[in-house]
């Protein structure tokens, strides 16, 4: 099944909010000062422009305008996000949420991988697109893990984020009008213990560590200063120092100390 790594990610975190109940809404994360409604309601609505974008038609032309327009009227997404829901509660929230999300991996599921879908930047196939909502999916989760002090124990399935992480390394350089040089040698230990390795073997340019310390960093939901990768030569140092795997303009990773989990030494 295309969508059974993100199935399994939505789960995951489905089982903390269920764990966590009503409570979780209002808990602050270190993400934008987010609330736990936030990142919530941010996944379910990106959700639902995934879902416009796989039914095709006028769906996601409305949702392009909706976006474009908070845009041109200097509005953050997230502004725009609790213009549109801000009237659920948490509690009414997290029910639509998962309804949606398995709407959505259905339609992924029901539509030909290959097919090209639009989107903010260029348009994706159903497999990437679907491994792009378990890329957000997971990096979102983590705020909500951190603010609660739990630990998360990463599986294998951790290898998607990886994949797109790798996958973006000339956009995180042209993004930022940057040339770069070819890819710094990646070996990385996965939460099972298996070496994934990306990359020409080098010992000049290589970057060494465990999976997910890498995918915290090119989700920009750790700074490399935080994590315990090994970082060897100028390009990887620049990389780490500027990895974003999501869309958009250039941001910045967040200050070293600033995203953690609570109460952790």
């Amino acid at each position: 099944m295309l969508t059974a790594h993100l199935r399994e990610e939505g789960e995951a975190l489905f089982a903390l909010i269920d764990q966590q109940g009503e409570s979780l809404g209002a808990i602050a994360t270190q993400f934008k000062q987010w609330t736990g409604w936030d990142v919530i309601s941010h996944l379910y609505y990106s959700d639902q422009m995934a879902l416009a974008s796989v039914s095709g038609g006028a769906a996601f032309d409305q949702v392009l305008n909706d976006v474009m327009g908070a845009m041109s009227e200097k509005k953050s997404l997230q502004t725009l996000t609790r213009e549109k829901f801000g009237q659920l509660t948490f509690a009414e929230l997290v029910p639509t949420y998962k309804s949606q999300f398995y709407e959505m991996c259905d339609a992924f599921d029901a539509t030909d991988p290959e097919r090209k879908l639009p989107w903010f930047g260029p348009p994706m196939k159903v497999r990437m697109f679907a491994t792009a909502r378990q890329m957000e999916t997971w990096a979102h989760g983590l705020a909500l893990y951190d603010a609660l002090g739990l630990e998360r124990v990463d599986t294998d399935r951790i290898r998607d984020v990886v994949f797109i992480g790798v996958r973006t390394f000339g956009f995180c350089f042209g993004n930022r009008q940057l040339t770069p040089a070819p890819m710094p040698y990646l070996e990385l230990t996965a939460p099972s213990g298996e070496i994934w390795t990306y990359g020409d073997k080098s010992e000049d340019e290589v970057i060494r560590g465990s999976a997910s310390d890498f995918a915290k960093v090119v989700t920009q939901t750790r700074n490399i200063a935080d994590v315990g990768l090994q970082v060897i030569g100028p390009t990887a140092t620049q990389w780490m120092a500027v990895a974003q795997c999501f869309a958009g303009p250039p941001e910045d990773p967040p200050p070293p100390g600033t995203r953690y989990r609570a109460g952790a030494a």
